[in-house]
């Protein structure tokens, strides 16, 4: 998967075809120029291990999260992610910061599903995301 953000990342550059996953995959990535040059390091990126507790950021897990919300709002699922999003981004008056606020909803909600061993609750996510978007949370 590292290697085909990198391959999105380098056809974008080259002005070459794309598929459309690889459209978004470089969309995303251009909103975030502080991982160009991470994404040009080749096998060391495929590599590299990130450290959290060493405040490390994983790149990919954060475009694979950014990934995952658009799949989110282009599906509307859960039921009720368009208008929940919708809030935000008037709350933020930036999609992508939104798009970060959600993330922490996101995260949280798989985190608790894999310590708790079961499916993430779409229902806990989406009310996370709506207290975001009423400034309640």
């Amino acid at each position: 998967m590292r290697r085909f953000f990198m391959e999105s990342w380098r056809k974008h550059k080259a002005g070459e075809a794309m598929e459309p996953l690889e459209k978004v995959i470089a969309q995303i990535v251009e909103q975030h120029p502080e991982y160009h040059g991470f994404l040009d390091a080749g096998e060391s990126a495929v590599a590299r291990d990130f450290h959290p507790q060493e405040g490390e950021t994983n790149p990919f897990m954060h475009l694979g999260m950014h990934i995952a919300i658009h799949e989110q709002l282009s599906t509307a699922r859960p039921a009720g992610i368009m208008e929940a999003y919708q809030g935000l981004v008037q709350r933020t008056r930036d999609p992508h910061e939104a798009e970060h606020r959600m993330m922490e909803c996101l995260s949280e909600t798989l985190y608790q599903a894999q310590m708790q061993n079961r499916e993430p609750d779409e229902q806990t996510y989406l009310d996370c995301v709506r207290k975001l978007a009423e400034g309640t949370a």
